[in-house]
């Protein structure tokens, strides 16, 4: 498939975390289970997170998509604040 392109669960998934932080800088979402949707790997930037730990973050992110990670296999997560 062509790289500027997402596959339908990378843009489901993307949808749900936009909804679910609003205030989110930066959402990616990428399928690396080679497009079948089975394990993806998400990148959030969003203030947020601001003030939270690490796990605490993941939690919130877990929470959003908690009805999406019922069909996935796996998940990375990596989160951050906006740079002041």
């Amino acid at each position: 498939r062509p790289l500027c392109s997402q596959s339908d669960g990378e843009a489901r998934v993307a949808r749900v975390l936009r909804q679910s932080f609003p205030r989110a800088s930066a959402i990616r979402v990428v399928d690396i289970s080679g497009g079948c949707g089975a394990m993806y790997e998400i990148h959030i930037e969003s203030e947020e997170f601001r003030e939270k730990r690490t796990v605490q973050q993941h939690q919130m992110v877990n929470q959003a998509l908690s009805e999406e990670i019922k069909a996935m296999h796996g998940l990375r997560i990596f989160t951050s604040t906006p740079k002041a």
